[in-house]
């Protein structure tokens, strides 16, 4: 017996014998090897069988000498569905177009991103591998092996230890390591460090140079607290003055804050939009219109679409767009005052640097009008008040 599979690709017919003579039409077949299979006795003058398309043919001159009709019941087999395809020749060209483009789209390099680099720009990363054709929209197999162009990327950035690169689907990965060169400290000229500020001194500690004042003096800005002269009349010397010297400081802030405070409320009420994404483009496929809300947020959600390791340049991205109302609450004058404050003392702290702190804070002032706190507040600081001052020799 023929496997199904052969049976289907070479076609077979279903078909009903008519005659007085059905048996003897039935030992001439099998007589002649004919191959079928499947007989069954439908009454005294009807068989039905199925039988192979090749051998349908052969059944003319059999029929002729017993007597019988044949009448075709069903037909089975790729002839007969090549055959039905061959009649929508515009289907199959938009099937064929359909896995062209597919195809080609799978083909190339949609995105390159990069990891690993903190100090090596991305975009210097991506011209390096411009040069050894790779970039967005190039065809992949116009890449050389991935072993071949990381060795070739890594050549030409000789500031990276390793360089790897992967590609899944359409997408190419480069991952880079850095190389860990020391850095050079940079000459400097002589110099003073001098006073950023008018401030007390409350701690200095010289590393290099000549200290000229002690904690608790007051200093103006511009003074010298370390000096780069050191030794005496007879033997001098000019240095690079090095230390820290720390003083308080004076700041006056003016502060308003609002008696009332405003939130963000989602009310529940949401509309959906759905796009269909190709590569970069999106096609808006429901949710048209303006949204319904004159305040909302938006959440959005994209997916790829994924066959087996590839990633393919389609696929649906999905909006949310939110209800949203703005609440206003009133709070008390205290609560207003502590607020201000506070947000005062931060923006206060990130202008004097991260080692600064406060050491004192004073209301001069307060006053509440229109619906606000106004405040004049003085605070102490002690910072780092050593800024450098060059010092310039005879014939600079």
């Amino acid at each position: 017996m023929q496997s199904p599979i052969i049976t289907w690709l070479r076609g077979s017919v279903c078909v009903e014998i008519k005659g007085k003579d059905t048996d003897g039409f039935l030992n001439a077949v099998l007589s002649r090897s004919l191959h079928v299979w499947d007989i069954r006795y439908q009454g005294a003058n009807k068989i039905q069988l199925e039988i192979n398309v090749s051998d349908f043919f052969k059944l003319r001159p059999i029929l002729r000498r017993t007597g019988c009709r044949v009448h075709v019941t069903a037909r089975r087999g790729a002839p007969f569905v090549l055959e039905k395809m061959s009649r929508r020749k515009v289907f199959l060209g938009g099937i064929a177009a359909f896995v062209i483009a597919l195809y080609m789209l799978t083909s190339l390099v949609w995105q390159v991103s990069i990891t690993g680099n903190d100090k090596i720009s991305d975009t210097t990363i991506l011209e390096a591998a411009a040069k050894q054709g790779v970039y967005r929209f190039q065809w992949k197999f116009r890449l050389k092996d991935t072993a071949e162009l990381a060795k070739q990327l890594q050549a030409s950035l000789p500031e990276t230890s390793w360089v790897g690169i992967e590609m899944k689907g359409t997408h190419l990965h480069i991952q880079v390591v850095e190389a860990r060169i020391p850095e050079k400290k940079p000459l400097r000229s002589p110099r003073n460090l001098v006073a950023s500020k008018n401030a007390l001194v409350t701690e200095i500690l010289t590393t290099k140079g000549k200290p000229l004042v002690k904690p608790q003096m007051y200093v103006r800005q511009g003074d010298v607290l370390i000096s780069g002269y050191i030794g005496d009349e007879n033997h001098s010397q000019i240095v690079v003055a090095e230390g820290k010297v720390r003083g308080i400081v004076w700041y006056t802030s003016n502060i308003e804050s609002p008696l009332t405070r405003q939130y963000k409320v989602l009310t529940g009420e949401s509309k959906s939009r759905n796009y269909l994404v190709i590569g970069s483009r999106a096609l808006k496929l429901s949710g048209f219109g303006d949204p319904p809300f004159n305040q909302y947020e938006t959440n959005v959600k994209r997916s790829t679409l994924q066959w087996r390791n590839f990633s393919l340049p389609i696929g649906w991205m999905s909006e949310k767009l939110m209800d949203m109302r703005v609440i206003e609450q009133s709070i008390d004058v205290d609560q207003a005052r502590e607020m201000a404050i506070a947000q005062a003392r931060q923006e206060l702290l990130s202008q004097t640097g991260a080692d600064s702190r406060i050491i004192s804070q004073k209301i001069l002032h307060e006053k509440t009008e229109s619906g606000k706190v106004y405040m004049e507040v003085h605070f102490e600081v002690e910072e780092n008040i050593a800024q450098e001052q060059p010092i310039v020799t005879q014939g600079e």
